[in-house]
């Protein structure tokens, strides 16, 4: 290869790289929120677990809901239920670490991480007799901490839970999360393609999550693309990406569940009809509902269907 050549290529590759780093270097913190814009009313908490800060909500009275959120979203995504059923349950709603407005520590983002910190909150919070309901990894999280004999579990309702496809499941959303998501898991480009985040790109990838478009609240897209411009966040969702196929590993863990267990997916949901038969055949005694016209963020998409489901299966 001649000079000029040499010199072409090293800016082709180098260039966007080196971009990207600037762009990344240059972008603006965002200014965390001190109310939610959905309900102004209800306090913001924090919690410390193992040096983390959480964010969390707690509202209603009656029996413990504690309500699991998926992978890139944040407690927000249940904005539509929270308020509906504060009124007869004690709810309770976080954000993960690297999530929403929790902490970003600089760690593995695995499936085992995150069913310790949520056993651990259930812990520090003294929930017991809980009802755990959860969409995608927010539903594979509780039926684990079933597997493992939590004592706070009483039950789960696991809505479209991630455990299936090695982790790309979220590649079925659309064409743009095919694309992102594939690239994500490439070392350098990967990097690269995050530090280049568009608010236009997020948007699709989220519609991608909906059977309707209509179902996605402003304030709540506005939210989940400033939290990914927070320092640290592409880095933290990089890894837990990375590690996504570890997620597959849970069902072979299903089969230590002895709580009751609903199984809840959208109809349009990324899952395929032989991947919630092969969850459901893993749980003992686990019944299935199957909610039409709904995407992977059922909260959003189908709330009152939402809302019926957890009142039947724990007959408040």
């Amino acid at each position: 290869m001649n000079t000029s050549l040499f010199i072409v290529a090293v800016i082709v590759i180098a260039g966007p790289v080196l971009i990207s780093l600037g762009i990344e270097a240059m972008r603006t913190e965002p200014d965390q929120p001190t109310a939610l814009s959905w309900a102004p009313e209800l306090p913001l908490q924090y919690l410390l677990i193992d040096g983390i800060r959480l964010r969390y909500v707690k509202t209603g009275d009656g029996p413990p809901l504690v309500l699991l959120h998926t992978l890139r979203t944040q407690l927000g995504i249940f904005r539509k239920l929270i308020p509906e059923l504060a009124k007869t349950f004690t709810v309770y709603a976080l954000d993960y670490p690297g999530h929403g407005w929790s902490d970003i520590p600089a760690t593995d983002y695995t499936p085992a991480f995150f069913v310790d910190i949520v056993g651990k909150f259930l812990d520090a919070q003294r929930i017991g007799n809980a009802t755990l309901a959860g969409i995608s990894i927010g539903g594979t999280i509780p039926l684990l901490l079933a597997a493992h004999q939590h004592p706070g579990v009483a039950r789960v309702i696991a809505i479209n839970s991630y455990d299936y496809a090695k982790g790309q499941g979220i590649t079925r959303a659309n064409l743009m999360a095919w694309l992102i998501f594939t690239l994500a898991r490439i070392p350098v480009l990967g990097e690269t393609i995050m530090r280049f985040r568009n608010p236009l790109v997020e948007r699709k990838i989220l519609e991608g999550g909906v059977a309707e478009p209509d179902a996605l609240p402003e304030s709540f897209v506005r939210e989940t693309y400033a939290v990914g411009c927070r320092r640290g966040h592409y880095r933290a969702f990089l890894n837990l990406i990375r590690n996504a196929h570890k997620w597959d590993e849970a069902r072979a863990e299903y089969g230590k569940i002895s709580v009751p267990v609903l199984l809840v997916y959208g109809d349009q949901d990324w899952s395929r009809e032989s991947e919630r038969r092969a969850t459901l055949e893993r749980i003992p005694g686990a019944k299935l509902e199957v909610v039409k016209n709904g995407g992977h963020f059922l909260s959003l998409d189908r709330p009152q269907d939402v809302i019926r489901l957890v009142r039947e299966f724990t007959k408040v």
